[in-house]
């Protein structure tokens, strides 16, 4: 952490404040990283078992097509246009236009109402996919889905980033987002036991997963109105000293502002974080990585099962590469909050990326290429936790904060979009191969475009500095934000 970034020390003795700081942050991780990391599990549990239902024949019972692109009003609704890629494709619609404005009136609300009922009635919405018998039924609440669901992945990074000093967030927030590869693992094996429940009731097995998943999705969501404090200054496993240490560290971090009266709402705030050129690149970042970690979130299952593997034992085969890559989010999350290297974290991950991908594009030996997954999954899922802790850290104060984060998961979630039509429509199965160009393309730009930022942000470091020589504190406008000399960017 830099010098400017530690906390203030005058109010109580250094023992006092050594200890208290060996206390606080296990209680959070104690009481709140394991509720935001079973909400970000249950969401990408939910959004992504589509693709295990796929395997365990939804697309077969449903009669929904594959490859086949058409743009007919009338056949897109009657079963015969590329629909498997449109029921990807139509949670991302509302999904992308709830990520900035749930963001805003996050705080106002208060995450700990917000949150949990974003999950509980989601989880409502995923079981009843389990219900549909036809592509029209899937397609609504696949939209809905998205509707009620798409402003928490934001929100969690928002709300952590209020709980965490900047050089404690990455961890944190790999967490949760390791929680997805997690569950690509876990959801294979799930599906695999629950569509052993073929028959059931009169349902395929395909339909219980929908069905059990989401219903264990909204039970949690109903318990965790009980669990999640609004802010700090209200948790209550917290004793009023240690309520004073944690505001006073967020503080002297710049992780929350000084002054409440800087978090007010401001439209101009929304545009100063979109004006920011590390917000900029890092969108282009979260747009390629969106694409890299959807398209495998979906499709994984599908492209083992291409490789020769077929029913559970593709739903099994697809589990190693999400271990690894979960395994790789928090030791290198760890590394990264350890040495502060956000930046040098997402370009190494990225050059997993180009090795997986181009392994994937260059062998037609099925073995090499399920090899070649290890490195593409884990490079993706990696990358994205370094991304948003690095939009996070650097941006500030509140309004600026949470606009820079949902245009970051606003981009991430636009590559997902180009994902589900990459490995469906525009690049058939079982070689995809035009969808692994343009993957190889892409984790190139990631590492480059990390690379511009991270000399951006060393020379903003290194002018700041030589401001800071020439000027006092006090001499400096007080509604700078991130822009402010006494704000140091992590690296």
């Amino acid at each position: 952490m830099d010098v400017l970034d530690k906390p203030d020390r005058d109010d109580l003795p250094e023992q006092d404040s050594v200890v208290l700081d060996g206390i606080v942050w296990k209680k959070f991780d104690r009481w709140v990283l394991p509720v935001c990391t079973a909400f970000y599990f249950f969401a990408f549990f939910d959004r992504s078992n589509v693709g295990n239902a796929r395997v365990a024949g939804m697309q077969t019972a449903l009669n929904i097509s594959d490859y086949q692109v058409s743009f007919d009003v009338q056949q897109f609704f009657c079963l015969t246009s590329s629909q498997y890629s449109v029921v990807l494709t139509v949670t991302y619609v509302p999904y992308i236009a709830m990520d900035l404005p749930s963001n805003l009136i996050l705080k106002r609300v208060g995450p700990h109402l917000m949150l949990p009922a974003m999950v509980a009635l989601w989880g409502i919405v995923a079981a009843m996919q389990g219900l549909v018998t036809s592509y029209a039924g899937l397609l609504l609440c696949r939209f809905f889905l998205g509707l009620v669901e798409g402003g928490l992945s934001p929100g969690l990074a928002l709300y952590l980033s209020s709980f965490y000093p900047r050089g404690r967030l990455q961890i944190r927030i790999a967490a949760y987002f390791a929680s997805a590869a997690l569950t690509g693992a876990f959801s294979g094996l799930l599906a695999a036991a629950i569509t052993d429940m073929d028959g059931i009731g009169g349902k395929p097995g395909w339909a219980w997963i929908f069905i059990l998943e989401g219903s264990l999705t909204f039970a949690f969501g109903i318990f965790s109105f009980l669990l999640l404090p609004r802010s700090p200054e209200t948790a209550h496993f917290l004793s009023s000293e240690e309520r004073h240490y944690v505001v006073s560290t967020l503080k002297s971090s710049r992780a929350i502002s000084d002054d409440d009266e800087n978090d007010a709402f401001s439209w101009m705030e929304v545009l100063r974080a979109i004006r920011s050129p590390q917000v900029l690149m890092l969108c282009v970042v979260t747009f390629f990585n969106g694409v890299l970690v959807f398209g495998l979130a979906y499709f994984e299952p599908t492209i083992v099962a291409g490789l020769g593997y077929t029913g559970n034992q593709a739903q099994l085969m697809s589990v190693p590469p999400f271990v690894l890559a979960f395994l790789a989010s928090i030791i290198s999350a760890f590394v990264s909050d350890r040495y502060s290297c956000r930046g040098l974290t997402a370009i190494f991950f990225a050059i997993w990326c180009i090795v997986g991908f181009s392994m994937f594009y260059a062998s037609t030996s099925s073995h090499v290429q399920y090899v070649s997954l290890f490195f593409s999954v884990t490079g993706a899922y990696a990358i994205a936790p370094a991304a948003i802790t690095w939009m996070a850290n650097n941006s500030a104060p509140h309004i600026r904060r949470a606009s820079s984060i949902a245009f970051a998961f606003v981009a991430s979630n636009s590559g997902g979009i180009l994902a589900t039509w990459l490995l469906g429509s525009l690049s058939p199965a079982p070689n995809y191969t035009a969808a692994t160009i343009t993957f190889i393309a892409m984790s190139i730009g990631q590492a480059v475009v990390s690379s511009l930022n991270l000399f951006y942000l060393l020379r903003e470091n290194h002018a700041k500095a030589e401001t800071r020589l020439s000027m006092a504190k006090h001499d400096e406008r007080q509604d700078l934000g991130d822009r402010s000399a006494w704000f140091m960017y992590s690296l």
